[in-house]
């Protein structure tokens, strides 16, 4: 019906499945009604009405009543009376109808009690009238569990009705009502339990029941507790045969089904027994002593059946259901309700019963009972009874006994067989015969049945148990009335599963609750644990020991080997040594083969074999293993010992021993304590019979040996050894795990393996064992995060493994050593290790730990290099070099360790060694200078110094002395950082010296660090600098003064000292003593094939050179840092001495020392003195000489240049040092002397080397020309320092070296490299020098002050010697020379040089030097030009025969162009007398030249006559222009020795006067012309002015007329003597040419006014018509065409001529 008022209600959507379910229900029951009455309409009236009134009711209830449910509940008896009467029918099918109806309303939960008890009272009706029994234990059993209303005697009526239908004869309905019974049992205590837990909020929990609880009363029990109570209460006095209390009309039971409700009660609900006093009472009151009264039989009928026994009554046999029950029944009490009873009663029944069933069938029951107790809670029973008894003193030691029994049963299961088994004597011949519940099945003989085996006796083993949850395969047959009999070896395999289960059991519960001691740090009684390891493990090692010796089977096997792994690793984890021990000693024993020799192992058995176990008073022994091997053989192979001794076999289970042992080093090896030197003992003996050899990282690898010849594998090992290998490796691996003390051992352990292999390897050529290094090896490779630990325990023996003699143990020794090293530099420490350049943000304990680490890690790497093994070595630096390559950014701390193993070598070493740490010193310096700390630099020094001296490899030494050069660039290129670096250790190093007050021993003290580091260097390259070796010195000289060079601006001033006087000079000091001392002898070869150059091939020449470029890198440094030392004081020391040291070399007799010392005197002339900034020029270049910044900042040959901020600021200090030593004018005045001891030096070596030599020396010395020139060369530079205060003297000296310079011949051997042909007109080297150097005096004379202008007569009289040099080479006092005509065929000794271009030059720079300073008073004063016309007269006198053609021409050019110059200024001093002896000299000098008394050469041609002419009517004409026209400022007697040439010149005759050349056909008809013409030229001078001029015209006219009668007289004459024949061509060209001459002079004299022709003249003139006339008679038609021409101007004169009146005169 909708509600009230037409509203909706909404109905949630639970509440409408609940209505759904109800009206179904309703429909259901009115459906069910219905169908009542309709089967009871005509047969049972009564009961339609009933269903049509519960009809009625039904839809009354659902009307009315919103809980419709609840509703019915209230009138269930009205409901449910239909269904009674129904049922009351008996007719089956209204019964079963109704009886479906009251199950669902049973299911609905709305059955009342007084309902409950009318629906059981009805089911009790028909029981008994035996209708619908299986419908009525279904009715029951809806009943019972899904509604709570029946209790008390309704519930107990239900109960028995259900144990009554148990026992009807009709199968089905009796296992129904068994299975009925036991569900309705269950529900019970299921009520009991769920009211516990209704009333645990409402009431205080119960405590749990004591065990001395006995109190009876129910008063305090609930409903479903007290049900419970009474029905368990009735059971025990069924089971004990005695009437019910509670569960009246019971008419029948049995005792198994009896003991079977009590075990299900007594194991499903445990709590109600320990919760409720009342059922505990129950439990020690009722059933205890109910199972000992039943146990009672089956211990009488033992007693009787022996045959010790009297047999005067007889014994009730056992019953097997009963004890098979009995058993299950105990073992449920010890499980679970061990606290609240007295267990030892129960445990003794046990043992009796083991004990005396060794001879009854049954005896399995016994044992596997005590089986299934090992399982669940029985671990912590087993504690308790140790707790309880063995642990409290004169008690029975019931745990003990309980494992020594198991284990006695076992062994006597192999001492006497026919105990346990009557059949079993010996292994079968085949397959076994029995087929039995439980055996293992064969497969027709192929393989072979699991069995323990044990001196011939021979006992299968069956699958009873699975591991961990054993299977009691007897006590589960129910059903059996008698015992079945037991199948072959089915006892010791119920003995052996206990065993194991007994083991895991307790192994299992130990360990759970030292986990949980761990997790939750609760305290737990240790004593409790170590008395149950004390009680059992006799027992327990003494069973396993047998059954693991005596099994054929690997699974039993690994169970066993599991046991013993568990127990040992129990033992270990409790501390308890000696079972530890004992179990370990087990599993190496059966690892290794029968009676193998090890002495570890020999001892821990004798031990063993003395305990004795004991069993209820019963003595045992463990038993010996057997000799016996029935497994299969995998491998023969050597025992490891020192004796040779035969071999030796590795069975399978040898093999499966060994994976145990390894599991458990594995995974129990932080227990293992001292045990660790059992196990690796074993394991070395094992792999070395398995032929097992170390490889990389310590792994085992399969590998042939020396022995491998009696080494046998079969395929199966062969597979197996890299698992085997792997194993290993985890070993070791896992031993990151372990704690510290439990890594101690395993190393000691390691350690102690590997002397007791090194001392067998002592003598002995066996290869050794390699086992222990190889896994110390491991072992620290996985332990690297607690380094500091193991490092100098296992380190330093590995350090002793390296110093062994055996060459394989030393290999190994040091690859362990330095594996090691490597992984622990590359291990991500903490703080971690590459923290070279740590922030100074970081604690200075973290600091600490990171440099402690390094140094600990270090250690042993230099440790080794005190070995004096080569391959240790080796290995050693390879070491180091891997460590550069992957770890050199973060050494830090052990970088100086690290250079000192690499910088430990010695020439003894090998050249292997030396280049591999080389090689480490390379990777150094190229990569890790700046990662280093800037205290190790001077280590790098000496360490790249070291390989420099070394004497093993040259190539090494040179390449370290260009390491040394980039050490020295990165100084200079990080000078800042470094330099501060160093301070601040400094700072540190001197506090802790004051701490612990200690001086301090620093080299090169008191120069600053980074100053310091650099002498440190500059030491480390000068012993270098002398090392025997010629191209190491070369190199390191080379690099030395490079470095200095370079970077010598970044030291401070005064340290500039120490590197001139303990570097420098100390260095120069050394190679000249070792120069000196040099052998001369000659050396063959370099060594090899190589051949050394003839300039090489002493000691004495090699060590020339390194004295060349000493003195040249010294000299370099002078000359750049000059002014920086000059501002130390006293610079003239080292100035001295350096000027001595240059002077020494270039005396010496070696050409290429003495010619060096000149280029290093010549390098330090090119400094220049600072000049103010007012007087510096723009560019540094402009003073013609290397800048001095320039050479502070250069870099080496291939480096990277300096930051210019730094290179700026040094040079910024420089420069202001400069400027203030160029001020003060003290400065000045010390440069000059320097210069003036310069200028000494060089006038000394120039004196001493133009020595003439000594007469009496056999063996002259004379310098070389690159020698003298080199010297010669030096003075313009020098002159530039000395200029202001060089004087005559001083000129003097220059004039005498260099005229000793020049005069020196030189070798014939060097001749043709220095001489150029005789044909060349070129200079030598040394001539251009001597040239230069007066052209350099003379423009420095010339630019100077007036006061220097009397140098230029000295200037040219050494010239002017220069010049006779053409004519007249100089002589080197008493040497034979010849001259160099052709040097390449002279064999002369000396040879003189070819001056001739010499002289020509000077003559030159005479000509032009005289033509700028012909009018300066000295020149004139000092007669100059009279000393040039005397030098030049010698080659024009000589003329043809002069050495040198060019010679006579340059000095005709020379004569005409000073000629030109010095005759006005002769002139112009013609007063003053100082010209008058010059010209008498120049007279002559004509006289020699143009009437020479040389002959020219033969094949000389026409053409170059004719330009000789040319040359002679040049002078000619200088006369005309130059000397005549200023006769008047002439002498006479020069002007007449004038025309007298000319007169001479002008005619060719062949009187005496004439040449040679003439007389032999050669005429000067051009010079003849020129003369002539000039002898006319100045006769009839028409403007005569002076009376001088007069007398040259006249004086010239008559000497020509004269010379005119002679020639044609003589014609005339030769004329008529030769009418016979022609003339000659010569005496008509003569005849022609004075005839023409003739004419030209008659025209001349008609045209010259008659006042300038007197008398004399005209008379001479006409006297020559006659002679004319005389030779017409010629007959050569040239020559009358000639005096036709001549004889026409005469008729002139045939009349007088007209007088002319002038100024009153005729």
């Amino acid at each position: 019906m909708p509600p009230a008022g037409g509203r909706k209600i909404l109905i949630p959507h639970g509440t409408r499945s609940s209505l759904r379910v109800v009206k179904r229900l309703l429909d259901n029951m009115q459906a069910d009604l219905r169908a009542l009455s309709m089967e009871c309409k005509k047969r049972f009236p009564p009961v339609k009405e009933a269903a049509e009134s519960g009809i009625v009711k039904i839809k009354t209830i659902a009307v009315r009543n919103v809980d419709v449910l609840g509703a019915l509940k209230e009138h269930s008896s009205e409901v449910v009376q239909p269904f009674l009467m129904g049922c009351g029918t008996k007719e089956p099918k209204i019964t079963q109808l109704c009886l479906a109806s009251i199950q669902r309303l049973m299911s609905h939960e709305v059955v009342s009690e007084a309902a409950a008890g009318n629906i059981i009272n009805m089911l009790w009706q028909l029981m008994e009238n035996g209708l619908e029994e299986l419908k009525l234990l279904q009715t029951v059993l809806v009943l019972l569990t899904t509604n709570t209303v029946v209790h008390d005697e309704v519930l107990s009526k239900a109960i028995v009705l259900c144990f009554r239908l148990h026992f009807t004869k009709d199968n089905i309905t009796n296992n129904t009502a068994a299975a009925t019974v036991r569900q309705v049992v269950t529900v019970v205590f299921e009520r009991m339990v769920a009211e516990d837990e209704r009333c645990k909020g409402m009431e205080e929990q119960r405590q749990l029941v004591q065990a001395n609880s006995n109190r009876r009363s129910m008063t305090s029990l609930k409903p479903s507790a007290k049900d419970a109570y009474m029905l368990f209460q009735d059971l025990c006095q069924l089971v004990n045969a005695d009437a019910p209390y509670w569960l009246v009309g019971m008419t029948e039971m049995t005792r198994t089904f009896g003991l079977e409700l009590l075990e299900s009660v007594l194991n499903d609900f445990p709590q109600v027994f320990l919760q409720h006093q009342e059922f505990s009472f129950l439990l020690k009151e009722r059933v205890c002593p109910l199972v000992i009264k039943l146990f009672s039989p089956n211990i009488k009928f033992r007693q009787g059946s022996s045959p010790a026994a009297p047999s005067s009554a007889p014994v009730e046999k056992p019953y097997f259901p009963i004890c098979m029950r009995l058993l299950r029944v105990v073992s449920v009490l010890i499980k679970h309700y061990y606290s609240l009873l007295n267990i030892l009663t129960l445990v003794v029944w046990f043992l009796k019963c083991l004990r005396l069933t060794f001879n009854a069938s049954w005896y399995d029951l016994v044992v596997k009972s005590i089986a299934d107790t090992c399982n669940g809670a029985f671990p912590c029973h087993c504690r308790s009874f140790c707790q309880f008894y063995d642990m409290k003193p004169h008690s029975t030691k019931v745990f003990r006994d309980i494992v020594n029994a198991l284990g006695s049963f076992i062994q006597s299961l192999f001492i006497t067989p026919s105990l346990g088994n009557p059949t079993l004597a010996s292994a079968p011949s085949g397959q076994s015969s029995q087929s039995t519940p439980g055996a293992a099945g064969t497969s027709g003989g192929l393989i072979a049945p699991a069995a323990f085996e044990y001196r011939g006796t021979w006992i299968p083993l069956m699958a009873v148990s699975v591991q961990g949850s054993a299977k009691a395969t007897y006590l589960e047959m129910l059903d059996k009335v008698e015992p079945p009999s037991i199948p072959e070896g089915y006892a010791l395999s119920v003995a052996f599963s206990a065993l194991l289960d007994l083991v895991r059991g307790i192994t299992s519960m130990i360990e759970k609750e030292l986990s949980l001691q761990e997790e939750m740090k609760t305290t737990v009684p240790q004593l409790v644990w170590e008395e149950m390891i004390s009680a059992c493990w006799c027992g327990l090692l003494a069973a396993l020991s047998l059954l693991l010796d005596a099994s054929t089977d690997e699974s039993a096997t690994e169970n066993i080997l599991k046991a013993e792994l568990m127990m040992a690793s129990l033992c270990g984890r409790l501390g308890v040594v000696t079972p530890r021990d004992a179990f370990i000693t087990a599993i190496c024993k059966a690892s290794l083969p029968p009676h193998y020799a090890l002495t570890v192992l020999s001892s821990s058995v004798a031990t063993l074999s003395n305990k004795s176990l004991s069993v209820q008073g019963q003595s045992m022994q463990i038993l010996s293993p057997s000799s016996e091997s029935h497994q299969q053989v995998v491998a023969v192979g050597q025992p490891l010992t020192v004796q040779q001794q035969g071999t030796v076999v590795l069975t399978a289970k040898n093999l499966q021993c060994m994976r145990t042992l390894l599991n458990l080093a594995q995974y129990h090896g932080a227990v293992l304590g001292m045990s660790w030197q059992l196990v690796l003992a074993t394991l070395q003996h094992l792999v070395w019979i398995l032929g097992l050899k170390p490889g990389s990282g310590g792994a085992l690898k399969p590998g042939r040996t020396v022995e491998a010849s009696s080494t046998v594998l079969t395929t199966a090992v062969m597979t197996d050894l890299p698992v085997i290998s792997n194993i290993l490796s985890k070993l070791f691996e896992s031993s990151q795990y372990l704690d510290d003390v439990s890594l101690h051992h395993l190393i000691n352990a390691l350690c102690s393996l590997s002397t007791e292999a090194m001392d067998m390897a002592y003598g002995n050529n066996k290869e050794p064992s390699l086992f222990a290094v190889a896994k110390l090896l491991e072992t620290g490779l996985v332990n690297m995060h607690r380094i500091e630990i193991l490092w100098r325990p296992l380190t330093g023996h590995l350090l002793e493994v390296c110093q062994h003699p055996n060459s394989r143990m030393r290999e190994w020794g040091a690859e362990a050593v330095t594996a090691l090293i490597k992984a622990g530099l590359e291990y991500k420490h903490d703080p971690p290790l590459p923290q070279n350049q740590v922030s100074h943000v970081l604690m200075a304990v973290r600091l600490w730990t990171v440099m402690r680490l390094q140094l600990l890690l270090f250690h042993p790497l230099r440790e080794l290099s005190n070995i004096v093994h080569p391959d240790i070595r080796q290995k050693q630096l390879e070491c180091v070099l891997q460590i550069l390559q992957s770890q050199g950014d973060g050494l830090g701390p052990g970088w100086p360790l690290v250079l000192g193993v690499i910088g430990a070598i010695c020439n003894d070493q090998g050249e292997a060694l030396i280049r591999t740490a080389f090689q480490c010193l390379q990777l150094v310096v190229t990569d890790f200078l700046p990662t280093m700390p800037c205290m190790c630099l001077h280590s790098v020094v000496d360490v790249a110094g070291s390989f420099g001296l070394q004497n093993q490899e040259l190539n090494i030494s040179l390449t370290s002395i260009g390491l040394l050069w980039n050490i020295s660039d990165y100084f200079f290129q990080r000078a800042e950082p470094i330099e501060q670096e160093l301070n601040k250790e400094e700072v540190l190093l001197e506090r802790q010296a004051e701490d612990k007050d200690v001086a301090l021993h620093r080299p090169f003290h008191p120069a600053p660090p980074f100053d310091r580091l650099w002498l440190c260097l500059y030491a480390k390259l000068g012993e270098l600098c002398v090392d025997p070796r010629p191209a190491v010195r070369k190199s390191a000289s080379q690099t030395l003064f490079s470095t200095i060079t370079a970077h010598g601006i970044l030291l401070q001033p005064p340290t500039w000292h120490t590197v001139v006087w303990k570097v420098l000079f100390h260095l120069l000091d050394c190679v000249r003593r070792s120069s000196t001392m040099a052998d001369k002898e000659k050396i063959e070869s370099g060594g090899g094939n190589i051949l050394i150059h003839h300039s090489r091939d002493t000691a004495e020449k090699q060590w020339a050179e390194t004295w060349v470029l000493t003195l040249a890198g010294v000299a370099r440094i002078f000359n750049t840092r000059k002014h920086l030392l000059q501002s130390l004081g006293d610079f003239s020391k080292p100035w001295g001495m350096l000027l001595d040291h240059i002077q020494s070399a270039a005396l010496s007799k070696n050409s290429e020392v003495s010619l060096a010392a000149l280029k290093s005197f010549q390098e330090i002339l090119q400094i220049v003195t600072p000049l103010k900034d007012t007087e510096r020029p723009e560019r540094l270049d402009a003073i013609g000489v290397p800048a001095f910044y320039d050479v502070a900042s250069a870099s080496g040959p291939g480096q990277a240049s300096p930051s210019s901020q730094l290179v700026t600021d040094r040079l910024s200090c420089q420069s202001g040092a400069e400027q203030q030593w160029a001020s003060p004018p003290g400065d000045k005045m010390e440069d000059s002397a320097l210069w003036w001891a310069a200028w000494n030096s060089w006038y000394h070596m120039g004196m001493e080397r133009t020595r003439l030599p000594d007469p009496t020396e056999q063996l002259a010395f004379v310098p070389s020309q690159p020698f003298l020139t080199a010297l010669v060369q030096i003075f313009p530079a020098l002159y530039q320092h000395i200029k202001a205060g060089f004087t005559m003297e001083h000129l003097a000296k220059l004039d005498a070296v260099l005229h000793g310079a020049v005069s020196v011949p030189i070798s014939s051997d060097t001749s043709p490299f220095i001489l150029p042909s005789y044909t060349e007109a070129v200079l030598t080297s040394l001539q251009e020098a001597v040239l230069a150097a007066l052209d350099v005096l003379q423009k420095a004379i010339c630019v100077g002050p007036e006061i220097m202008q009397v140098m230029y007569p000295a200037i040219f009289r050494q010239l002017l010697r220069f010049v006779k040099f053409s004519c007249r080479p100089p002589h080197c006092g008493k040497l034979e020379t010849k001259q160099a005509t052709n040097a390449k065929f002279n064999q002369a000794e000396w040879v003189a040089l070819n001056y001739v271009p010499f002289a020509e030059r000077s003559l030159e720079v005479v000509v032009e030097l005289y033509q700028k300073t012909a009018c300066h008073k000295a020149v004139v004063s000092e007669k100059v030009l009279e000393d040039i016309i005397k030098t030049l007269r010698l080659p024009l006198g000589l003329k043809y025969t002069c050495p040198s053609e060019s010679t006579w021409r340059l000095a005709v050019s020379s004569l005409r162009k000073v000629l030109s110059t010095g005759l006005p200024v002769a002139r112009q001093h013609a007063s003053s007398g100082k010209f008058d002896t010059m010209w008498p000299e120049l007279a002559l000098t004509f006289e020699d030249y143009l009437f020479s008394k040389s002959t020219p050469p033969d094949n000389l041609s026409i053409k170059k006559f004719q330009n000789y002419e040319d040359i002679d009517v040049e002078v000619v004409q200088l006369i005309s222009t130059e000397i005549l026209p200023f006769c008047n400022f002439i002498p006479k007697d020069f002007v007449g020795q004038i025309m007298v040439m000319l007169n001479k010149g002008s005619i060719h005759s062949q009187s005496s006067s004439f040449t040679e050349v003439e007389t032999e056909g050669w005429i000067r008809e051009e010079f003849s012309k020129a003369c002539f013409e000039t002898l006319l030229q100045f006769s009839f001078n028409s403007k005569t002015t002076t009376p001088q001029e007069g007398y040259i015209s006249h004086m010239a006219l008559s000497v020509l007329l004269k010379r005119s009668q002679d020639v044609l007289r003589h014609f005339a004459e030769e004329e008529r003597l030769s009418r016979s024949g022609p003339l000659s061509r010569q005496q008509v060209t003569e005849i022609v040419f004075i005839l023409k001459a003739i004419g030209t002079l008659m025209e001349s004299l008609k045209k010259a006014q008659p006042e300038n022709v007197d008398d004399n003249t005209w008379a001479q003139v006409i006297a020559l018509y006659p002679t004319l006339v005389e030779c017409v008679t010629c007959s050569s038609a040239e020559v009358s065409s000639a005096l036709k021409e001549a004889l026409w101007p005469f008729k002139d004169l045939m009349h007088p001529p007209v007088m002319k009146v002038q100024n009153g005169e005729s």
